[in-house]
């Protein structure tokens, strides 16, 4: 897509920092500046999130965050890390290409990547009811 930023990033168009590229995903530097070592993870693929995603390049995704997960916490020094993913709008998803994002993490490094949440509304039976399958 001409105007996806991250399909002008995966075609050299826009320059970036990749640490990793195989044929079916890119990972690279988030330039937002919001916590050091935040890593996108795309597919080349365009497909807008998970829920347009077809299963062999969701798995191509996942495969790479799994690699470069272990890379982080195996090579760097990491020990552990954050993985987030917003599918839609409704969501909060910014830029309209599936990605999920890989924030390393050190133990007491004062990093909140959970999000704040007011609590429940509904009666939990009523919406498991509701989403199972």
């Amino acid at each position: 897509m001409d105007n996806c930023i991250f399909c002008r990033i995966i075609s050299g168009e826009l320059p970036s920092r990749i640490l990793y590229e195989d044929e079916e995903t890119m990972a690279f530097m988030d330039v937002a500046g919001d916590v050091d070592g935040h890593v996108l993870v795309v597919p080349k693929k365009h497909v807008k999130n998970i829920l347009d995603c077809d299963e062999n390049t969701l798995f191509a995704v996942m495969r790479t965050v799994k690699k470069l997960s272990d890379h982080f916490t195996e090579d760097c020094g990491y020990d552990g890390v954050n993985l987030l993913n917003a599918s839609d709008e409704s969501a909060g998803q910014s830029v309209p290409h599936f990605h999920v994002h890989i924030i390393p993490r050190k133990r007491n490094d004062g990093i909140n990547t959970w999000p704040h949440l007011d609590g429940a509304k509904r009666d939990i039976d009523e919406v498991f009811q509701e989403l199972k399958l």
